[in-house]
């Protein structure tokens, strides 16, 4: 069965066995099938809001995302000293944890010294001494990401190092995997990991793809899978990934930043899940429970908190500052060609 752009999809239509045999469109529009999740809730377990605007929250809010959380990243340049990394650190514990719950959407995060400003030796020790300070702050979920990127020994240093603070403070381990070289790096990371002692079922190995997804899985470590334009994966590509190995410690983000990507990839990926005839327990697994079940560990996630996230005044402020400007209304009429 095919649709025109013009016709509006029933999602019973991809409820039965020949969803599985859609032809594969290439102009699929997203208006046209995102009532295919109408009422399904969304976790983005790996997302840098840091990168993104006000609007990019509300539509991931009215996609159906809840919950996401924000990695400690690099952001495009490196950072000079050592109070940059504690702005930036207090912001993910501060500003963006409220600003995103100005949108309906409650905001974790993960910390780390991550992999690329590893290799700045002088300046990761002093990161070093002070990431204490914020991985037991609220809302904190994990350690991360850390892991390889030119899989440099000072790289190896700072994470082996993160892995034993992550065993301290009792927290999951979140992985970057390496852009180049991605199975060599993916297999020193997960076998320093069992070296450290760490149990498999609390690292989330990221940014995985179909050449290390067996063996992430095989070593009962939960693959994260990142839905990024024109690198890592495609949404075609994961939809193929689901159907060969099940929704079992699987799970699906946007790493959405700086760069040209998407903060609607979950919501996305999950209406081509639907299109092709996954169910929709699968779906829920890989695009929601998954998430909270692997990052639940820390003892900070309640999902209760999801639903009181959206009663929000947001005329509220933080440290004196709301996300709302002068006489500003809350929402702004996104339809219409005039801004007033």
């Amino acid at each position: 069965m095919c649709l025109n752009h013009n016709q509006t999809p029933n999602p019973s239509h991809f409820e039965d066995s020949d969803a599985a045999n859609a032809p594969a469109h290439r102009d699929i529009a997203w208006n046209d099938y995102k009532d295919l999740i109408a009422g399904m809730r969304f976790f983005d377990p790996h997302i840098h809001m840091v990168s993104r605007t006000t609007d990019d929250y509300q539509a991931m809010y009215q996609a159906g995302i809840v919950a996401l959380i924000e990695p400690a990243f690099w952001v495009g340049q490196p950072r000079t000293g050592l109070s940059s990394f504690k702005d930036y650190y207090s912001s993910l514990v501060g500003w963006e944890r409220f600003r995103s719950s100005q949108f309906g959407i409650k905001h974790y995060c993960t910390m780390g010294l991550n992999s690329r400003e590893a290799n700045n030796e002088p300046l990761a020790e002093q990161v070093m001494e002070i990431l204490p300070l914020y991985v037991y702050k609220e809302g904190v979920v994990g350690i991360g990401e850390i892991g390889f990127d030119d899989q440099t020994p000072a790289e190896e240093k700072y994470f082996r190092l993160q892995l034993e603070l992550a065993k301290e403070a009792k927290l999951p381990v979140q992985i970057h995997t390496p852009h180049r070289d991605k199975k060599k790096g993916t297999e020193r990371s997960m076998a320093i990991a069992l070296e450290h002692g760490i149990d498999p079922s609390w690292v989330i190995v990221d940014h995985n793809n179909e050449e290390t997804v067996k063996s992430v899985l095989d070593q009962g470590f939960w693959a994260a899978f990142t839905i990024y334009p024109f690198t890592k994966m495609g949404n075609e590509r994961m939809v193929k990934v689901v159907e060969q190995y099940g929704p079992e410690r699987i799970m699906v983000n946007s790493a959405a930043d700086w760069g040209i990507s998407d903060p609607l990839a979950i919501p996305k990926t999950a209406a081509l899940m639907k299109m092709r005839g996954i169910s929709t327990d699968t779906i829920v697994k890989v695009t929601y429970q998954n998430a909270i079940d692997a990052f639940g560990k820390s003892g900070q996630i309640d999902v209760n908190d999801f639903d009181q996230s959206a009663n929000n005044d947001l005329t509220a402020k933080f440290h004196g500052n709301s996300i709302l400007r002068g006489g500003q209304q809350p929402v702004a009429n996104k339809n219409s060609l005039l801004i007033q």
